[in-house]
């Protein structure tokens, strides 16, 4: 039996500006194409597109996804792997979740977790790997940089970056609701301590670095969605709190 393109999009779910993508970069062909120029699909290429969808829930870019599928494998052996790497997704996420619920639990109730119980998700280089994929992936294609690539990752040390990054938006954040100006001395205080913290990481920047960093984070949408996320304004808030606290 062959389906249509409209067909094989109302049976996936899939919208037919998608499946015209996936045939015009060769991802997932037709079967034919009749003498009216109608797009027709058997089994075997529903169960591609299953594949594909598959790759789509673990969040691999579609280039990936297509060397992957030419590989010579049978569909057992791709459904086998796509098993296990989306077993291995819930788990971390399982974790993730719980973390998240315990979270929720602790702010309900005026408290907050502290230390390595921030951090339970990410136990290990794989974690760390997985969850920075998407930042890595930008960066790369956008701007040619490649941050982690194959070095080590020092989870222990990384774990604590991370959650001295998170105060230090979140204390940028709660200043920006409260109505403080980033000119007050309380900000610079707050910005001298995360230079000073990311100085004694590794990681040294003079306030004109810091200034340049924020104006980065937010021309980038990547980063400024990041931040944007975690409180409205906070993008713009952190470069005019970076340009005060270096003319100071």
């Amino acid at each position: 039996m062959l389906y249509t393109v409209k067909e094989v999009s109302d049976l996936s779910g899939v919208t037919i500006k998608t499946l015209h993508h996936y045939h015009k970069i060769g991802l997932l062909k037709p079967q034919e194409i009749s003498e009216a120029g109608y797009r027709l699909y058997g089994d075997r290429e529903l169960e591609r597109l299953q594949e594909i969808l598959f790759y789509r829930e673990l969040e691999l870019p579609l280039a990936q996804i297509q060397t992957l599928l030419e590989e010579d494998r049978n569909r057992g052996e791709i459904l086998t792997e796509q098993r296990e790497l989306l077993r291995s997704r819930q788990r971390r996420l399982e974790v993730i979740l719980q973390t998240l619920e315990k979270s929720l639990e602790h702010s309900a109730a005026g408290e907050g977790l502290k230390g390595k119980e921030l951090f339970v998700g990410f136990a290990d280089e794989a974690e760390w790997r997985e969850a920075l994929r998407e930042q890595e992936e930008h960066l790369q294609q956008t701007y040619g940089v490649e941050v982690l690539g194959e070095q080590p990752i020092d989870v222990a040390e990384l774990n604590e970056q991370a959650r001295e990054s998170m105060e230090f938006t979140g204390k940028l954040a709660e200043a920006l609701r409260s109505g403080i100006s980033h000119r007050e001395a309380e900000i610079r205080q707050l910005i001298g301590t995360h230079l000073d913290f990311m100085k004694q990481h590794g990681h040294p920047a003079s306030p004109d670095d810091f200034v340049a960093q924020a104006r980065f984070f937010l021309s980038d949408d990547f980063h400024r969605t990041l931040l944007e996320g975690q409180q409205t304004g906070l993008a713009y808030y952190l470069l005019a709190a970076a340009e005060a606290y270096a003319a100071s």
